[in-house]
């Protein structure tokens, strides 16, 4: 997952009359929402995202409008919408997943896009043609009645569309879980299996943030417990994978990390809390999440030449001495698989798809980027060197989210042990089961598929509930982002405190992971 700073916030409240309301009649009806728009950008390029609340009475439908200031101001590609622009006038419309909102549900939608000249945020927005106007539509039919909802109602934080779970979560009230240490792993075809008996498995689970970033801002190695009472919580959901995002160079403890923090601490904390999993019948999934080396171009996530943010694709500099280290740390135990770099995005860097796939294969020097990359050929070399057998996942281009030419790139492995790794949210590109069938089936099809990180920013499951539907009646992992205590919306957090009780986002998952 990638943090964005946000340097543009508008808020408005949007009364809409008209709206498709099930049998309820537009004249019965008071219906307000409130939509926030947020976007950073760089220089030509923006991303934007925008959340509507409904604060009225339930929706089954919606289209939003808009109309950007500047002429220069273009949507190329959105997320949660079907988006259209005609001249300056933008159409995001609902997708069956999204389209109905209940009083006080909460969606969102996004886009990337490009600008020239200067990039005003719209203000005029829409909602199935009813301007803003900041107070609810009230009712025509009986001018003594009160509307449903008003502009001072607080809606819900984390609507949810399926039955919510009781608010704690003991080990008593769920299915036992599996008991017994995590079995060693390795590819067969194109699946996962368990190397002693060949029988499939899943790696379902969650990830668990924290090591990525509290090192490197000097407040520790995790964010939250780890200990085993911390881990039987997370048994009572039946995970059986936890990803685990590691900092480069907390690991290697370079000079800008405290010692306290970094070097031999951080990787005996590292590979206490692998133990601590392993022993408890979960599969650890380490990887290289943030690390060196200075990037300012498109899509940048931060100027900082540290391992301070997500960059383009693993160093050359740092990141075999990195995966050297942690080889050398699990080799010979193959209960954990290794996850190679979180979220590349070299084709943003390159300026196309050719030339990102060139790069994430082969490194070197990339156009765009002002390091020198470590190209994922080089990294699989990199483990085997040590002798480590371990599964060895590899995400995609687009952070993760395109695997379309990852068939054509696919490193070669002397061990033949590599798997897919896939991320999505619903602010990405590909986010629709024809999206999955096209793009995802032909890799499934070849090679183990791991979807790395699932999650939303509603508050809610409906997105990934698709997603879990489609994984699940092919047989394949997925892990929710993320086990931490922080917003559903904006972590997005699967729990809200580390009794595991879930937020409306992480009651989906819990739901998924309690019936598998």
């Amino acid at each position: 997952m990638r943090r964005r700073g946000v340097i543009l916030t508008v808020l408005g409240l949007v009364a809409a009359g008209g709206l498709a309301l099930g049998h309820t009649t537009a004249a019965e009806a008071a219906v307000a929402c409130k939509v926030t728009y947020t976007a950073s950008e760089w220089q030509g390029g923006m991303s934007a995202n925008l959340s509507i609340q409904n604060l009225g009475d339930p929706v089954n439908n919606w289209t939003l409008t808009f109309t950007f200031p500047n002429s220069g101001q273009k949507v190329t590609q959105g997320w949660s919408a079907t988006w259209s622009q005609s001249g300056s006038a933008v159409t995001a419309a609902a997708l069956d997943w999204n389209r109905s909102l209940a009083a006080g549900a909460s969606t969102s939608a996004g886009f990337n896009g490009t600008w020239s000249g200067s990039n005003p945020a719209p203000s005029d927005f829409k909602l199935n043609g009813v301007s803003c106007n900041g107070t609810p539509q009230s009712p025509s039919a009986s001018p003594s009645a009160s509307p449903s909802a008003s502009p001072t109602r607080s809606p819900s934080p984390s609507p949810s569309p399926s039955p919510s779970p009781s608010p704690s979560v003991s080990p008593s009230a769920s299915p036992s879980p599996q008991t017994g240490a995590a079995p060693k792993l390795k590819v067969s075809g194109n699946k996962i299996v368990n190397a002693s008996t060949g029988a499939a498995y899943r790696l379902l689970g969650v990830n668990r943030s924290g090591g990525e970033f509290m090192c490197v801002q000097g407040r520790g190695v995790w964010d939250g417990p780890v200990d085993n009472a911390a881990i039987d919580v997370m048994k009572t959901w039946k995970v059986r994978a936890v990803r685990i995002p590691l900092n480069e160079e907390c690991w290697l403890g370079l000079s800008n990390i405290q010692a306290s923090y970094g070097g031999a601490a951080y990787q005996n904390e590292v590979r206490s809390y692998v133990d601590r999993l392993v022993a408890k019948g979960i599969t650890p999934i380490v990887e290289m999440h943030w690390n060196y080396g200075q990037y300012t171009g498109n899509s940048s996530g931060c100027s900082d030449v540290h391992a301070s943010c997500q960059k383009p694709m693993p160093d050359a500099q740092y990141a075999p001495q990195f995966w050297t280290g942690v080889a050398n740390a699990f080799k010979g135990r193959d209960e954990v698989v290794f996850d190679l770099f979180n979220e590349p995005y070299p084709e943003r860097a390159t300026g196309g798809a050719t030339s990102g796939w060139t790069c994430w294969r082969d490194g070197g020097t990339c156009p765009g980027i002002s390091y020198q990359v470590a190209g994922f050929q080089s990294l699989v070399n990199t483990v085997r060197a040590t002798g480590a057998t371990n599964i060895i996942l590899l995400g995609g281009l687009a952070y993760s989210n395109d695997l379309t030419q990852w068939l054509q790139y696919k490193p070669t492995d002397s061990r033949n042990n590599l798997a897919a790794a896939w991320h999505v949210y619903n602010f990405n590109s590909c986010v629709s089961a024809s999206c999955w069938d096209s793009q995802l089936a032909p890799v499934a099809a070849q090679v183990p598929l791991v979807a790395g990180e699932i999650g939303e920013n509603t508050c809610s499951h409906g997105f990934i509930d698709q997603v879990m539907n489609w994984f699940d009646a092919k047989g394949l992992s997925y892990l929710g982002w993320t086990w931490n205590t922080w917003d559903c919306s904006t972590g997005p957090s699967l729990i809200s405190d580390y009794n595991g009780t879930p937020t409306g986002f992480g009651a989906g998952l819990r739901s998924r992971l309690l019936s598998s």
